[in-house]
């Protein structure tokens, strides 16, 4: 042990924020080990590494016996006359602390603090990198694309890699090695050989995040993020409102030109994003959450937590969407089951109801089947958030 030892400790809480006091305390265990296999107990020892120069030293406690024939254990017991020699006022009975003489097993207590160290060394490390990562989990995190499996993508982080399996992969995103890619964090598990990081590119959160990091005014608490509903790779819609009257909530997240909204669209690989202002009026919010598509008319139970909506004829495929997309989003977005309706099919209902006819809505408003599917589902989804 020497001033080498101090060097490299210095530089290992420097470089790797190792903090040299657990690896100077592991030596110090492992120099008490070393005397035990050599004397067999050590109890009675106490070991110490000088933390300035990394010269370390043992003592033993040993108690004052009168004379050598009294001694019935020599790794805890001394005659007085010995024990003088180190403390010349001792007496019998009292214990004295006798410096163990090192050349006896310097070289063993010399291996073993090398293997404590490297030891001890990997396990602060992989400690360190744990407690980095467990403090992202929630969090964005970029890195590099290491290697593409069948199932899981393998992603760089920089001090450790991390997993991107199959269910939290985007089906429209294709990948290759070396691309630098914003990651949600999910999971981080402390294993034997290190942190188990399990990363998303299609949470919702990932999106909130996005903003988060993208918009000062979220960021900052300005403006909040309220709640994201989100079919990856193909849209999202996103509810923000402002705690600041005087700053508008979408135009904050929209930014100059679209700058911060595009900045996410490429970064989510052209994921399409509807920005809703929130509304404390339940029908305004439904009203809000359907956009880009206007609507005629709505009633809204907040209880019940249905909406009935009506919509232009040639605004109806734009308020269910593709596939029922905007609809199902919609829904997901408010919670609340949304029954779109044009408004001719509502005339036909309200025509039917005036003339005192038993109303059965499908057969008079010949709802179409996507429609009504987009209904159910949306209502599925809703139903499957509560739970």
């Amino acid at each position: 042990m020497n001033s080498e030892l101090i060097k490299a400790l210095d530089a290992l809480e420097k470089d790797k924020e190792i903090n040299k006091e657990v690896i100077f305390e592991a030596i110090e265990n492992s120099l008490v080990q070393a005397y035990k296999n050599n004397y067999g107990k050590a109890d009675n020892v106490i070991a110490t590494v000088d933390r300035e120069t990394g010269d370390f030293s043992i003592v033993a406690k040993k108690e004052v016996v009168e004379i050598e024939e009294d001694i019935e254990d020599p790794t805890t017991q001394i005659a007085l006359d010995a024990a003088k020699e180190i403390n010349p006022d001792v007496q019998i009975g009292e214990t004295v602390d006798v410096k163990v003489d090192q050349s006896k097993f310097g070289r063993i207590a010399t291996q073993n603090a090398k293997g404590v160290i490297v030891q001890k060394i990997r396990e602060e490390e992989r400690k360190v990198v744990f407690n980095e990562y467990q403090a992202k989990k929630g969090e964005v995190v970029t890195g590099i694309v290491q290697r593409i499996g069948d199932k899981n993508i393998n992603i760089n982080l920089g001090k450790v890699d991390a997993i991107l399996p199959k269910s939290e992969q985007v089906k429209t995103e294709v990948f290759t090695p070396t691309a630098r890619i914003k990651l949600y964090v999910t999971k981080v598990d402390d294993t034997n050989r290190g942190p188990n990081i399990v990363v998303s590119r299609s949470r919702p959160e990932l999106v909130k995040k996005l903003f988060e990091s993208e918009v000062a005014e979220v960021k900052d608490g300005v403006v909040e993020v309220v709640n994201v509903a989100r079919e990856a790779g193909v849209r999202s819609k996103i509810t923000v409102k402002s705690n600041d009257p005087h700053v508008d909530p979408v135009g904050a997240c929209v930014g100059v030109n679209g700058a911060r909204v595009n900045a996410i669209v490429n970064e989510l690989k052209g994921e399409k994003i509807d920005i809703v202002p929130w509304n404390e009026n339940a029908a305004l919010y439904v009203e809000n959450a359907l956009s880009p598509a206007k609507v005629v008319s709505i009633i809204a139970d907040d209880e019940a937590k249905m909406a009935r909506v009506v919509v232009p004829d040639y605004q109806l495929s734009l308020a269910i969407g593709k596939s029922g997309i905007n609809a199902r989003l919609a829904a997901k977005l408010t919670g609340f089951k949304i029954d779109i309706k044009s408004e001719s099919q509502q005339n036909e209902l309200e025509k039917a109801e005036k003339e005192g006819q038993d109303v059965n809505e499908e057969d008079i408003l010949e709802i179409s089947e996507s429609t009504d599917e987009v209904e159910t589902e949306a209502s599925d989804d809703v139903f499957d958030d509560e739970q």
